[in-house]
């Protein structure tokens, strides 16, 4: 490339939003990238480095040419037999098009002639000029501004007062470097240069000025104060962090919370970590209450023991370096305190009233316009638990299950759930073990919002189970029901969160339950719902188990096959897919699958195929051969799949490789003569069933 050097492009803002910086830094550079490479102004082996820090965003990349090289361009203009005449003369069509294009009509006689489809065409061939840097980065910072992942854009006028800008913050200046030379393109109202500013209390010197682009994370640390790398950054505070816990032994860490170290990095410039405390009297209130307050409100990191128990100290990430740190370490101290007096009083009003006298309150709270209060939707979900555990135990269990779930929601009535929402379940098993009601109880109350993410523990014990899958089972069938289905990426119900919980409760505890009538049962719940809701319902909890299966390495061969037939335990699952797997590698599969498609196309034409067969009217000895492996075969294949042994029931069918083969080749299925054609009708039926009672293997055919 000519003049190729690295490039590197700065704008400098006011404070960013600090849960969108990561994205915004990503998002700039990769734009910035890609239209450079699609400019022939970068190649593919140019590499990409990403700046973000609270007031700047920022791209280094290298290889960059000062101009692209020139393209050739072939470009149709039309058929030969409209652009020239008779005698082979440009026509007027062909010069005013020439002409559109900068060219004359003396240009007509260098056309070339090449086949187009059943005709001949007129191609004109020139050089196009290679983008210079100055034009090609112009355009691509227009494209990485416009394309940024903004969350709220906002507009501010430049300082000649009138013109408006829109962007995330408003900008204050723009840096292009290529190589030592400056770029002047222009964005935001501001033209390039070579300078930048630091931190805004510790940088060397005011304007910080850039030598060449390679030099900008360097002169940035000395000059500015600022490590401008997000992934530095942050890997710097996650040092120090560590570094601050060991110094106070003990074993302790600080909390592990990766969303909260991003927001950290995005909120600091230079980080200085330092060790704060607080009274151990607020200790009595649930940790979860205080470290919420710390992380949500105060972005501090709390520090927890060896067994994982809330200590009273923890430690703040300063943007600042002062040789003394007393006043920042006593600032911080005295703001967390009245955070920490608010959980404690909300604590201790919360437990003045019982649980079970806040039930009666959520009947004048609404939960869906068309789906009444949070007290009906109460009542539903204890229908269910009461089901649920009954199928799943006996009495005792759904006695325990209908409690739970009638104190499961009471929680939202409190003051700690009013201020923190993330709490609710936690309060409820705390507020429940104040009340005196048994553990298993509690822990329902909190574990029925579980699992609350991919990746998150399932209830604890089967009063929790049973509280859970009530629970969701309920929001899915209310909202199908109301036709509130999940669109695209919206799902503001979080129903897709819902089913996958269901599921995973399904398929790792290997409940004895059947999918198929748990979405009945919970349905008919809700008289409004249409007739093809259920359905629907049903449809999208297995694509959700489809997608947890290929997620866990399942080929889509291997769940569509197992799936196809709707298993209702969803507990076999693993041990159908584990089945088909196995039969797939066996030499026999490959023909039975195709021969399992082949009867399942000939099944559907028929007009009627009952699964029985006259032995009297089996004529052909092929047809003879396979009825008699069928009815050898069969029943002890059946006999392995009612004892669970799904892999030793398929393969027992690989036997029946060899006359089912025969039969095709020897036999006319669709005999002129009707009780002929109905009883081999009949065998397909039997041995269709009989293949198919694993996975629909025809899903295995190429």
């Amino acid at each position: 490339m000519a003049n190729s050097h690295n490039l590197l492009v700065e704008l400098f803002v006011e404070e960013l939003p600090p849960k969108a910086l990561k994205k915004l830094g990503q998002a700039f550079a990769s734009v910035l990238l890609e239209q450079l490479q699609a400019q022939g102004l970068a190649s593919q082996a140019s590499g990409l480095t990403a700046f973000a820090s609270p007031r700047r965003l920022a791209a280094h990349v290298t290889g960059v040419a000062s101009q692209a090289a020139d393209k050739s361009v072939s470009q149709k203009l039309m058929p030969v037999s409209v652009g020239l005449d008779a005698s082979g003369a440009p026509a007027p069509a062909l010069v005013k098009k020439l002409q559109s294009l900068g060219a004359d009509a003396s240009a007509a006689t260098s056309l070339r002639r090449a086949p187009d489809g059943k005709a001949e065409a007129l191609f004109y061939d020139s050089q196009v000029r290679g983008a210079t840097l100055v034009e090609g980065l112009q355009k691509a910072l227009a494209e990485a501004i416009a394309k940024l992942p903004i969350p709220k854009v906002m507009t501010y006028q430049l300082t000649d007062g009138w013109t408006d800008v829109k962007f995330v913050r408003p900008a204050h200046s723009l840096l292009a470097l290529h190589g030592s030379d400056v770029v002047p393109v222009q964005a935001l109202g501001l033209t390039a240069g070579n300078t930048t500013r630091g931190h805004r209390f510790e940088a060397a010197q005011p304007v910080v000025t850039l030598t060449h682009a390679d030099a900008y994370a360097e002169t940035l640390a000395r000059d500015g104060a600022v490590i401008a790398s997000f992934e530095a950054r942050r890997a710097e505070i996650a040092r120090q962090l560590a570094a601050a816990a060991a110094k106070v032994g003990g074993g302790v860490r600080p909390i592990d919370d990766g969303a909260l170290l991003d927001e950290v990095t995005a909120l600091v410039e230079r980080p200085h970590v330092l060790l704060c405390q607080f009274e151990k009297q607020f200790l009595d209130v649930p940790q979860e209450c205080l470290i919420l307050t710390m992380k949500a409100n105060q972005k501090y990191f709390p520090l927890l023991d060896v067994s994982g128990r809330l200590t009273h100290q923890f430690l703040v990430v300063s943007n600042i370096q002062p040789k003394d740190a007393t006043a920042v370490v006593g600032g911080n101290e005295r703001v967390v305190r009245p955070r920490l007096a608010d959980a404690k009083f909300f604590f201790d009003q919360d437990r003045k009233k019982s649980l079970i006298s806040r039930v009666a309150g959520l009947a004048k709270v609404v939960y869906h316009n068309k789906l009444g209060t949070q007290g009906e939707r109460t009542e539903r979900v204890r229908a269910l638990a009461r089901l649920i555990g009954a199928q799943l135990g006996d009495d005792a269990l759904a006695q325990h299950a209908d409690q739970a779930a009638h104190l499961a929601k009471a929680d939202l009535l409190t003051d700690m759930v009013g201020e923190f929402p993330e709490l609710q379940g936690i309060m409820g098993r705390y507020y429940a073990q104040a009340d005196g009601l048994p553990a298993e109880i509690a822990d329902a109350i909190e574990d029925h919002y579980k699992p609350r993410f991919a990746g998150d523990a399932l209830p604890r014990h089967s009063t929790g189970l049973v509280v859970a899958l009530a629970d969701k089972l309920e929001t899915l069938a209310g909202l199908f029901a109301i036709g509130q289905l999940p669109t695209g990426d919206k799902d503001p119900f979080a129903l897709r969160r819902h089913a996958l919980g269901i599921v995973r409760m399904l398929m790792e505890r290997d409940l004895p339950l059947a999918l198929g009538e748990l979405l009945g049962s919970a349905m008919a719940l809700f008289p409004q719902a249409a007739p093809e809701a259920l359905g629907q319902l049903s449809t999208f909890v297995y694509e959700r188990l489809a997608g947890l299966l290929r997620e866990q390495g399942y080929s889509p061969q291997e769940v569509d096959a197992v799936l196809a037939l709707q298993p209702q335990r969803l507990g076999d699952v693993a041990k159908r897919l584990a089945a088909v797997r196995a039969f797939a590698a066996l030499p026999e599969a490959p023909a039975l699958a195709a021969a399992n498609k082949r009867i399942a196309n000939i099944l559907k034409k028929a007009e009627r195929a009952d699964a029985h067969v006259n032995p009297a009217l089996l004529q052909e000895d092929a047809e003879k051969a396979l009825h008699a492996a069928v009815g050898q075969l069969v029943p002890q294949a059946d006999a392995k799949f009612q004892a669970g042994d799904y892999t030793g029931s398929l393969q027992m069918l690989a036997a029946l490789r060899a006359p089912v083969d025969a039969f095709f080749d020897g036999v006319m299925v669709n005999a002129e003569e009707a009780d002929l054609r109905l009883n081999r009708l009949g065998l397909l039926a039997l041995l269709h069933r009989a293949m198919n009672r694993v996975a629909d293997l025809s899903r295995l055919a190429a």
